[in-house]
Formats: C-alpha cells, sequence, structure tokens
C-alpha cells in the first residue's frame, strides 16, 4: 500500500517535472524563427530572477539595459514560468493595451489570484470585468467632485500635517498612507480613524499588502499565507458591515460611501462587492501614497519646480474669501502646474513598471514585422521602458514638470495607469488626494530629504528608508472645522 502510494507520488513529481521542461522548451522548437529575438534562460524559473532584481524605479534596470540593446525593443524571454514577449515599445504597448479581449488578455500569475481573489477587477476579464468596470466608473463619477469627499481629504491632510508640530524628522512614507488609508476607509465603508475597526482593517490590509507580491508558498507563517488569510479576514469584517448597514435600512451613513452605493447595484454578488471594496483599498492605499513620495522626493531635489508650485497655491489660497476656507473641485482644476508636477513625478517615479496579458491569437503586429507574438504567450508591456526613452522624452532621466506644457506629451507616450479598457478608473481620485495634500504642505512646510533614498522598484516600488524627510514649519497650520 505505501510503496503505491510512494510509486504515484513519484511519477506525480517526475510529471510535473517533465511538463515544467516541456513548457519551457517546447516553444522554441515549435515557434522557431516566429518570435521575436531573444533568450529562455534557465529551465523552470527562465529569466525571472534577473527580470526581477532591484533597481532604481526611475532607471530601466540592467535586464532592460541588456535586453534591449542585443534583441531590441521586443524581445522573447521566460519569465513567470511561462514563455513571453516583452515590448519596450510605445507603438506595441498602446497595440496591447487597446486590444484587450481581442487579440490580447488580462493573465496576472495564478498565485496573485489566491490573493486577490477570482472576483477581483484586477483579474477579471471579459464581460465580467466590464460590469465591474462600469460600477467603478460609477463610483468615481459620483465621489470625485462631492464636497464632502474633497472636505475628508482637506482634514485629513491638516491632521496629518498638525501631528508634524515638534517633530524635525519625519518618515513620509509611513505619514503618506496613513493620510490615504484614512481617506479611503472613510470614502468606502464610512469609518474614521479612530473606529476599532479602522485598525482591525489595517492591521489585516498591511499583512495582505506584505504578501501580495511574495513567493507563492502556502505555508503558514510565510508572507503568501499571511496574506491570503488576512485577505480572508478583511472580507468577514466588510461582509459584517455591509449586513450591519442592511440591518439599518442602508441609511447609516448619509454621505454617499461606496458601500452604500454599492448596496444599491443589483447586479454585483456578495463576493464581487468584497472585493471591490478590497480593489478600492488596494489602489486608494499604496499608489496613491507612492505618488504623494514621488512627487516630495522630486521636488525636494527641483527648487525651481518647488517654488513655481508653491506660487501656484499662494495664489489659489488667497483668492478664498475666508484663510479656512475649503478648496473645491473648481480649485482642483485650476491647479495647471501641480497636475505638471504629478505627471512628471508618475513618469519619473514609475509605480507600475508592466502589466501582464497574453496573446489569444498569433499576432503580427506590422506587416512589416519579422516577427509574430504567439498565441498564448505572455506579453509583458514595459512602462517605464518608453517612459524614460530619450528619443521620446527630451532629456528623459531628468525630473521637468514644464515638458508637460508641451501637446506633444500623448498617450502613447504615458501610461502610468494602463491604457485601453483596463486603464485605472481611480486615476483622477489619486491625483486630486495628491493635489490637495500638496497644497497644505507646500504652505506650511519646507522639507529636505535625509540620506539619497531613491524609489526602488522590486518589482513594487518602495523608498528604502521610508523617505525620511527634515521639516520646518513656514506657517502656522490654519484649522478647518
Amino acid at each position: 500500500m505505501v510503496e503505491g502510494v510512494c510509486f504515484v507520488v513519484l511519477v506525480g513529481l517526475l510529471g510535473a517535472a517533465l511538463g515544467l521542461v516541456f513548457n519551457h522548451f517546447l516553444p522554441l522548437l515549435l515557434k522557431l524563427g516566429v518570435a521575436p529575438r531573444g533568450t529562455f534562460g534557465w529551465p523552470l524559473f527562465g529569466e525571472t530572477l534577473s527580470f526581477l532584481k532591484p533597481h532604481a524605479s526611475n532607471a530601466l534596470g540592467t535586464f532592460l539595459l541588456d535586453h534591449c540593446s542585443r534583441y531590441g525593443k521586443v524581445f522573447k524571454s521566460h519569465l513567470f514560468f511561462s514563455p513571453t514577449v516583452v515590448s519596450c515599445d510605445q507603438e506595441l504597448n498602446y497595440f496591447i493595451l487597446q486590444n484587450e479581449d481581442k487579440l490580447f488578455q488580462c493573465s496576472y500569475p495564478k498565485p496573485i489570484h489566491g490573493v486577490l481573489g477570482k472576483s477581483s477587477l484586477l483579474v477579471v476579464v471579459g464581460d465580467t470585468h466590464k460590469r465591474l468596470r462600469n460600477v467603478a466608473l460609477t463610483l468615481v463619477s459620483t465621489t470625485k467632485s462631492n464636497p464632502e469627499y474633497l472636505n475628508d481629504i482637506e482634514r485629513t491632510a491638516i491632521h496629518i500635517l498638525d501631528s508634524w508640530k515638534g517633530k524635525q524628522v519625519v518618515s513620509f512614507c509611513e505619514e503618506a498612507r496613513k493620510f490615504t488609508f484614512n481617506v479611503i476607509v472613510k470614502q468606502v465603508l464610512g469609518l474614521t480613524p479612530d473606529e476599532p475597526r479602522t485598525a482591525e482593517i489595517l492591521g489585516d490590509f498591511l499583512a495582505f499588502m506584505r504578501g501580495l507580491i511574495s513567493f507563492p508558498l502556502y505555508i503558514p507563517g510565510t508572507p503568501y499565507a499571511r496574506a491570503v488569510q488576512a485577505r480572508t479576514r478583511i472580507s468577514s469584517t466588510i461582509k459584517a458591515i455591509v449586513e450591519e448597514r442592511r440591518r439599518n435600512g442602508g441609511n447609516s451613513n448619509k454621505n454617499g460611501d461606496f458601500l452604500e452605493i454599492l448596496l444599491s447595484v443589483n447586479n454585483l454578488s456578495e463576493d464581487e462587492k468584497v472585493s471591490f471594496v478590497l480593489d478600492s483599498l488596494l489602489g486608494g492605499y499604496e499608489t496613491t501614497s507612492l505618488l504623494m513620495a514621488m512627487a516630495v522626493q522630486f521636488l525636494a531635489h527641483s527648487p525651481a519646480a518647488l517654488e513655481q508650485l508653491k506660487l501656484e497655491q499662494q495664489n489659489i489660497r488667497s483668492i478664498k474669501k475666508h484663510g479656512d476656507e475649503y478648496l473645491n473641485w473648481e480649485d482642483y482644476k485650476k491647479m495647471e502646474f501641480t497636475q505638471n508636477v504629478i505627471n512628471e513625478a508618475l513618469r519619473c517615479g514609475n509605480i507600475v513598471k508592466f502589466v501582464h496579458r497574453k496573446a489569444l491569437k498569433d499576432v503580427r503586429f506590422k506587416v512589416s514585422s519579422d516577427y509574430v507574438i504567439p498565441s498564448g504567450w505572455k506579453v509583458l508591456p514595459i512602462f517605464s521602458a518608453v517612459h524614460l526613452d530619450p528619443s521620446l522624452h527630451g532629456s528623459a532621466l531628468q525630473f521637468d514638470p514644464w515638458r508637460w506644457e508641451n501637446a506633444g506629451q500623448t498617450c502613447k507616450k504615458f501610461m502610468p495607469f494602463g491604457g485601453g479598457p483596463r486603464f485605472c478608473p481611480g486615476s483622477e481620485l489619486a491625483k486630486v488626494e495628491t493635489a490637495f495634500f500638496l497644497h497644505h504642505l507646500v504652505l506650511t512646510y519646507r522639507w529636505r530629504t535625509e540620506g539619497d533614498d531613491q524609489p526602488m522598484a522590486y518589482p513594487y516600488v518602495e523608498f528604502q528608508s521610508g523617505l525620511q524627510l527634515r521639516v520646518d514649519p513656514i506657517l502656522s497650520n490654519r484649522q478647518v472645522n
């Protein structure tokens, strides 16, 4: 009996090993001379470890520099356990994103599905994605110019900046995450920072974030296992809040938060609503806080840009009837140079370096192309390669907000939030929060960075030392009641 079980296990392991080997080498044999030039690297892992090697996020990294110089802007590799076509070409990247569900499809690694959940907007495809995205767009359009939402942003920003009084050094990444989490948890779930459930969700959410991009080994105690377990706990908490809202007739919150609107949507399942809330927390927390950190770090090293930004915000504040009057949507639209700073921080910082797609059929990008993207292969459009391409952006490695005064900065050159049908629906909310925080920051503090803390891609972006800032107050903080 035992021998029989051992034999079955041995055969299973051998079959799995052979399957991985065939997955690595078979594409070379069947598609020889058809796919772009390149190399597959080691069996099983291919070139994944080299591709993910940490590097400054405002640089390409040695992997892309080496492969582009050897094979051109489009090349083949073996990444994330799959034969892959890597694109550093702006035209091909745009073509891939615009042909979602026609020629290409979202295809994130299976372990990410295990953490995000099968109903996450980030991983679903086809009609399910369209349905969930339409709900997201409705929520965003309802929220972005809502005075109460804008007021919450300001109140939270001022509260954070007030907490800096008496401090000489602050860890800005920590402060930015605190700000974005408090804003998004209020907007999504109607919870304030001092409520016990807010701290509970934050603790689980941090465990979720740490395991989101980790080695996918589900063994108790590993970051991946903790992330999956944290998601389960967050889901339970969200479901409890949903039930509480329903018992109260859905009127426990009169500010029109996401959850209140979601409860009125009949074409979403319970799991989809929970995933929607989690996706909103993920996007509103990590992406926005990183954007804020990028802007603050780049401005610290660009005195001219900081001075012009400060002047713009002083002008906006000067036309308010009262010194403590709230900012509104019209004020945000007047922040033209602030928008330039935000766009340039996104271009230089590359919060999202690439996205995962796969080819649904053999694709020849152009008639003149000497290669075909084979059906079933993974396709990685590299946004950072386009953002840092000196042939597309003059002095591409320099932080230059004034370049955005040129109408030539087209969407094909700039895709920090993706593109096509999967363009991030919450991108405007991230910009509003960043702009409003910068408004109060530049009018309240001077700052300089401590050390040489650069944003690093791991592949997700982070500041190794948390972006330590030495801060000096320039005005007493005004209060918004």
